[in-house]
């Protein structure tokens, strides 16, 4: 399902944008899209999840 932010009755374009950006943070989706750019074997993703803890 994707982020959808509705502008508010005189609210300025650039706050909307602002919370929209802030909602795909909290969900994760820009992390997300980031790392799916380039495929990433099964073996490169362990060793990155171990480095992580």
């Amino acid at each position: 399902m994707p982020s959808e932010v509705r502008c508010r009755k005189g609210e300025p374009v650039d706050r909307a944008l602002r919370r929209l950006k802030k909602k795909m943070d909290k969900e994760g989706t820009m992390k997300e899209l980031r790392n799916r750019r380039h495929y990433q074997k099964p073996s490169e993703a362990k060793r990155r999840k171990r480095r992580r803890t």
